[in-house]
């Protein structure tokens, strides 16, 4: 005998042990809803640099010869957590257009590489690179594609776990024109046209509105169904295109759902959305909180750049980074003092409440950081994952800050709420009533004391009185 039936299957009638006949349609709509569910999971990190694309060559009129740099705070307000204290620059390029792609990194203080749309590394270059900062020329080829005969011997060949990539990376000089001098040392370029290469040309947004975040409703399958005209997907993920076969999408065929269908996409998205922000605002990982006594959480879960762990694919842990950032490499979680750097995430504070854009907190920041470069604390919009668009126009505070007040004994107060608190504005990021945030900790060239957990973050913590 079937048990009383949960949620939205309750209520069905039954005929003796098989539904009844009048029920199937609602069983099936039921199958294909949860099927919506776990496929918008699966391929949030695909959707998400789709969308992002877009956003270069329909908004800001980028080309596959150009690179896109995130200069100033507007700049960088649609890029999903991005880090206001350093600039991005960075491109999409689809391999199967352009063939074996040539990247040319100039000698200097720089951190980035590839990935695939899935947000899967496939090499670092740079200081966490094989180059260590020295440069070099890259050669990327593709799933399929055969590396050209003619490198030469230094060349560095980087064989891509997909079709479309993405490479980007920041400049760590401090100095704005040395920083700007190593951008525009770059070369990008098509291996075949390496003759006569276009010349590479930095796009700016200029400040033009845009959004990296995944889009909602009908909107996320038809960007879905876009991409996958052209990506490779892993042989792990077959039983996912069946879902996608059933939800309507194929590739060589038009995604053109009737009625019944658009509606499960667009509850399928958005309940998708919800378990999204709790896989991802409230970790239920094994990792826990830094330390015990704090609400502070290593805000990635995923082990390694392959997204595999022991005997399973991280599927929740992918899900969860890539819902609230983009890209993910080794060195954004080290294990070396004195390199890459930490991500510590807090979603709540003290109390393991919601942080509260109407409300004002504090952040205790205890002298001897153990960051070897710097560290900041940025605050971004919960609903958009992206910074925070306040009057003030910045969402961090940290140690690169010129007018930062910093107490006697070497540590720092910080904080946070709709007005600037008595002691004035320059520890303060001014947040948005009615909103929630949550909030980043990262350390660059994160130090023994941070690893061991001898050094001790406070908790963001409601002002009292």
């Amino acid at each position: 005998m079937h048990p009383d039936l949960p949620g939205r299957l309750a209520g069905i009638p039954i005929d003796n042990d098989l539904p009844a006949r009048s029920a199937i349609p609602a069983i099936f709509d039921e199958l294909d809803y949860q099927l919506a569910c776990q496929a918008y999971l699966w391929a949030l990190p695909l959707v998400s640099y789709a969308q992002w694309k877009t956003q270069h060559y329909d908004v800001f009129g980028a080309t596959s010869s150009d690179l896109v740099r995130y200069l100033t705070y507007r700049d960088r307000l649609g890029l999903i957590t991005a880090n206001a204290t350093t600039p991005y620059i960075l491109n999409f390029f689809d391999l199967s257009e352009t063939g074996p792609l040539v990247i040319e990194l100039p000698a200097g203080p720089t951190a980035g590489g590839v990935s695939d749309f899935w947000q899967r590394e496939v090499g670092a270059m740079g200081e966490m690179g094989p180059d260590r900062g020295q440069g070099g020329r890259y050669v990327i080829v593709a799933p399929g594609q055969d590396a050209p005969d003619d490198l030469e011997a230094t060349d560095r060949v980087l064989r891509s776990s997909g079709v479309n990539i993405m490479f980007g990376f920041r400049t760590l000089d401090p100095d704005p024109a040395r920083s700007d001098e190593l951008v525009r040392a770059v070369r990008i370029y098509p291996h075949a046209r390496r003759a006569n290469p276009a010349p590479t040309r930095i796009v700016s947004p200029d400040g033009r509105p845009w959004s990296g975040d995944q889009p909602r409703g009908l909107d996320y399958w038809r960007r879905l169904h876009a991409i996958y005209q052209t990506e490779v997907v892993d042989e792990r993920d077959r039983f996912y295109l069946a879902m996608l076969r059933q939800l309507g999408i194929e590739r060589g065929k038009p995604f053109e759902p009737d009625a019944r269908l658009t509606g499960i996409l667009e509850q399928g998205a958005a309940a998708g959305e919800l378990m999204a922000q709790a896989n991802t605002f409230a970790k239920r990982f094994p990792q826990g909180a830094y330390w015990p006594d704090r609400a502070w959480e290593q805000a990635i879960v995923l082990d390694n750049p392959a997204q595999r762990g022991d005997g399973y694919d991280e599927l929740l842990e992918r899900a969860s980074w890539f819902y609230e950032a983009v890209s993910f490499s080794e060195a954004m979680k080290s294990t070396t003092p004195g390199a890459g750097q930490a991500y510590l995430g807090s979603y709540t504070d003290a109390n393991g409440e919601w942080l509260d854009g109407g409300r004002d907190y504090t952040l205790h920041v205890p002298a001897g950081v153990p960051a070897k470069l710097f560290w900041s604390a940025t605050v971004y919009d919960a609903a958009t994952r992206c910074l925070i668009d306040n009057d003030q126009q910045r969402g961090d505070r940290g140690s690169r800050d010129g007018d930062l007040v910093v107490n006697p004994d070497g540590s720092v107060d910080l904080h946070f709420g709709p007005a600037a608190p008595p002691s004035g504005e320059s520890n303060w990021v001014q947040t948005s009533p009615g909103a929630h945030w949550f909030s980043y900790f990262r350390l660059y060239g994160p130090l023994e004391p941070y690893f061991d957990r001898t050094w001790k973050l406070g908790d963001i913590t409601p002002t009292r009185g």
